[in-house]
């Protein structure tokens, strides 16, 4: 009678597989759409959309920018990039908030309500930002920027003077120029591979660079195999 050999497979390892299909990067459709949804941020706080403008301009945030945040948000879940599922969730969320705001009170001038959703906002990137800094650094500056900006207007929404506003406005073209150079240059990674242009750093510079089985050694007993979160 032989006991099992050092290499035989524990018990149960032959019946259990963990399949991964692979999915295209929600990243470039989350950032080009972030672009188009800031584009028109700006136009309202810099004054170049008027009173007459905020209908339109919260039903395209509710109708065009939500679905796609929403739509790369389910896919970074689905990719298991939980950072950036997080992140998209979040703002697409908040488009759909705010675009709901703009089309039902056009002619509000400012909202407490508003300013402590934003300042609330603005605290919960806070973690997200300082967490993308160890892997994705081209998405921590975004964020950093973003931050800044949901300050910005969330202290002219509770009240503070009009500069407030504009600094707001500035900072959401900034996130425009910011936005369009993140959702090329993830798109060009997809295409030709490289971490440079995103400036990857540890883990996620890894997932472009270790060789798979490395990778999926420990993914038995990530979130969504393992039995609990």
């Amino acid at each position: 009678m032989t006991g099992p050999t050092p290499d035989a497979p524990r018990r149960g390892e032959t019946r259990t597989r963990v399949v991964l299909r692979p999915y295209a990067s929600p990243l470039p459709l989350g950032f080009f759409a972030f672009v188009i949804g800031m584009v028109l941020v700006a136009g309202v706080a810099l004054g170049w959309l008027g009173r007459a403008d905020l209908t339109t301009v919260g039903t395209i945030m509710a109708l065009f920018v939500f679905p796609l945040e929403l739509m790369s948000t389910v896919f970074a879940i689905l990719t298991r990039d939980t950072a950036a599922a997080t992140t998209l969730g979040l703002y697409s969320t908040s488009w759909m908030t705010l675009g709901v705001l703009y089309a039902l009170h056009p002619t509000q001038q400012t909202s407490h309500a508003v300013g402590m959703f934003l300042a609330a906002f603005a605290v919960v990137l806070i973690p997200l930002t300082v967490g993308a800094f160890f892997g994705k650094a081209l998405l921590a500056v975004v964020l950093t920027v973003s931050v800044i900006r949901a300050v910005f207007q969330a202290v002219y929404e509770l009240g503070a003077p009009h500069w407030t506003n504009t600094a707001s406005g500035v900072s959401a073209l900034l996130l425009v120029v910011l936005g369009c150079y993140a959702g090329i240059v993830f798109m060009v990674e997809d295409f030709r591979g490289g971490s440079g242009l995103t400036l990857r750093r540890g883990p996620a510079r890894q997932a472009l660079t270790d060789e798979p089985h490395d990778q999926f050694a420990e993914a038995p007993h990530e979130p969504g195999v393992r039995r609990q979160l």
